[in-house]
């Protein structure tokens, strides 16, 4: 059986990318970085596996499109604050 995909958050991505914050989420916003989840209120992580993914192949990086929330962040302006 497979096991679950973890949550990591912004420190760990960091550390294990070597990307500053900001580079993270310009490339979020450029869509060639994987976005982070929602997990409550005032948190954000994102899934180990999609990190993973980035890692093994930056430059070919795109987000899979597996469930109602990847067409929802698709939407103009969607990751935008």
């Amino acid at each position: 059986m497979r096991e679950p995909d973890r949550i990591v958050r912004l420190k760990t991505v960091v550390a294990r990318t070597g990307l500053s914050r900001s580079t993270i989420y310009r490339k979020i916003g450029e869509g060639t970085f994987p976005a982070q989840l929602r997990i409550s209120v005032n948190g954000a992580g994102w899934r180990e596996s999609d990190i993973n993914r980035w890692i093994a192949d930056p430059a070919a990086w795109r987000p899979t499109c597996l469930s109602v929330a990847c067409t929802a962040m698709s939407a103009p302006g969607a990751n935008r604050k």
